[in-house]
């Protein structure tokens, strides 16, 4: 009987070994989320899609606006940005730009990004805009784009607006886009400090997390009084990113402290593989009335997957090929599938794609396999 007891015992062990992930960590917030960028993957979430008041987070929009602005040549980072009056008596955090002089974009950027500045937030609007309301227009046009269904902007700054809301998962969304899109712009959000004017009162990032964890490379803190303590966050780990956003924390510690067990508990119990690469041959298929008898099959971009960490031995691959493939083909045509499985789930299903041009035979060549086609297809070889 001892004997049958651990061998119980070991067995029990070892599956729960092998499969156990612990829950998200429990959180006193209005909402949250958890996820990987690179391959779309949530990890974790609560509330994600509820309306929450973005505060200062706002400014990553009002950021990727300005930065798609120069990605396509309308304004340049060396712009001088004329201040209006109503850009410098802006309440709040502020950049301490005056009334009058020129401030070039870059700097007033990092006047948004790493000061908050809610001065720097509208000069920069106003300057793209033609007025803020021009600019939230942009803004909301953006939102828009990249499918941020549960946002409205009503202002550049992120100060208390009826209205004005968003939610974690389309912040978490931006963020991810940011990254992708606008590298060099998104480098800013990992400064701890900008002076500006001589004045020293406001030129650390709100941000701690950047002195905290050294992984950490942004990105943007919100506060009001109804919003609560909001925070996005991001942080890479070899080569895993993952991205944060915590809303409605009751202090601005409390606000760092769970996005950092946010991202310990993503980087301990999950992982990302690169599982294909690009313009590699994976399979191949079959090709009638070509002028070669087969075709390489692969993916033309690199794959990579996020799973818990316990879940990566049991992943198998199926490919899906398509029969009675005929030339021609050119590279890039999709002929068949493939699917990555962990634990009896498809967990990726993506096109299997061809790697390279087959031109079709001569006239005689192509009427032959087709004969020899329709044959085979009649003893159900084909």
């Amino acid at each position: 009987m001892k004997q049958i007891f651990l061998f119980l015992l070991c067995v029990s062990n070892i599956v729960v070994g092998q499969s156990f992930v612990p829950n998200a960590p429990e959180l006193n917030l209005k909402s949250y989320m958890l996820i990987e960028p690179d391959t779309n993957t949530v990890i974790a979430e609560s509330n994600a899609s509820g309306l929450i008041e973005p505060a200062s987070m706002t400014k990553v929009m009002t950021a990727y606006v300005v930065a798609d602005q120069i990605k396509n040549d309308l304004i340049s980072l060396d712009d001088s940005v004329l201040i209006s009056e109503k850009a410098w008596r802006m309440g709040g955090s502020k950049m301490f730009i005056e009334v009058g002089k020129r401030v070039s974009i870059l700097d007033l950027l990092k006047g948004i990004i790493i000061q908050s500045g809610n001065d720097a937030s509208v000069a920069i609007a106003e300057y793209v805009g033609g007025t803020e309301a021009g600019f939230v227009d942009l803004m909301n046009s953006y939102a828009g784009a990249l499918g941020m269904a549960d946002t409205t902007f009503i202002n550049s700054t992120g100060l208390p607006n009826e209205g004005h809301l968003t939610s974690a998962r389309d912040l978490a969304t931006l963020t991810s886009n940011f990254m992708t899109n606008f590298p060099d712009i998104y480098a800013l959000f990992k400064e701890k400090e900008f002076e500006y004017g001589g004045i020293t009162g406001n030129k650390y990032n709100r941000n701690k997390l950047l002195w905290r964890d050294e992984s950490s490379d942004g990105v943007k803190t919100g506060h009001t009084s109804s919003a609560g303590y909001c925070l996005i966050g991001s942080a890479k780990r070899g080569n895993m990113r993952l991205i944060t956003v915590v809303a409605g924390s009751d202090t601005a510690n409390n606000s760092f402290s769970d996005t950092q067990r946010l991202l310990e508990y993503g980087f301990r119990f999950y992982a990302t593989q690169k599982y294909f690469d690009a313009d590699k041959e994976y399979t191949t298929a079959k090709v009638w009335g070509g002028k070669n008898d087969n075709i390489s099959l692969g993916v033309v971009e690199d794959i990579s997957i996020t799973l818990p960490r316990t879940s990566f031995k049991n992943v198998k691959v199926n490919f899906n090929v398509k029969n009675n493939v005929q030339a021609p083909i050119k590279r890039g045509d999709k002929l068949g599938t493939l699917d990555i499985i962990s634990n009896d789930e498809v967990v990726l299903t993506t096109d299997l794609l061809a790697l390279n041009d087959v031109d079709a035979k001569g006239f005689f060549g192509r009427i032959w396999s087709k004969f020899v086609l329709w044959i085979m297809s009649l003893f159900g070889l084909a």
